[in-house]
């Protein structure tokens, strides 16, 4: 990537509603929204940032079926050929019996296989702090934007139309940042 196609711009807002409206006309305008930073999950924000359905059930799906083919495979290993016992007359390989904890364990890999997933796909490595614009989760919304060099001004009026906190050019990462990037304060 060239060093202006990873120029970012910011934008932080108060509530949800003009976050979603601002998202939708960048993109509209034909900038790639690089991340919104949210207090908590908003309604509609996939479809107004343009992303692709998660891709989250199938691994969620893909594990939990791991999870319930290997436990009803070991539970009947262990009680049909391993180490057969007659237990009231019972077969070896009682499914019933099986169930509760191959359902138990299902439940267990399918929620390991999706933080798994989410680790990964977020490059949230256990230990690793992500640089967070300040106040971002607490109380306010921000949406991060590629800009190019001329478009600062074009995108500085459609966020300040939109009633932004907040808006400026977000400064490139330094290798060992000892404060998160900071944004421009708008003028009442």
């Amino acid at each position: 990537m060239s060093p202006v196609s990873q120029r970012r711009f910011a934008a932080q807002f108060a509530s949800e509603e003009p976050l979603l409206a601002a998202t939708r006309e960048a993109r509209e305008r034909g900038f790639s929204i690089d991340d919104v930073f949210t207090p908590y999950a908003v309604h509609g924000l996939d479809e107004a940032m343009g992303l692709a359905p998660s891709r989250l059930p199938w691994v969620c799906f893909g594990a939990g079926l791991t999870g319930l083919v290997s436990m009803l495979s070991f539970e009947i290993w262990t009680s049909a050929v391993s180490w057969r016992l007659n237990v009231g007359g019972k077969p070896f390989d009682s499914l019933p019996a099986f169930i509760p904890v191959a359902f138990e364990f299902t439940v267990l890999c399918a929620g390991l296989g999706s933080v798994a997933a989410l680790l990964l796909r977020t490059k949230l490595w256990p230990g690793r702090a992500p640089a967070v614009l300040p106040g971002t989760t607490n109380d306010k919304f921000t949406l991060v934007v590629h800009a190019r060099a001329e478009s600062d001004e074009t995108l500085r009026a459609l966020f300040e139309h939109h009633g932004a906190l907040a808006c400026g050019p977000l400064q490139p990462d330094a290798p060992a940042p000892a404060a998160p990037p900071a944004i421009a304060t708008v003028a009442p």
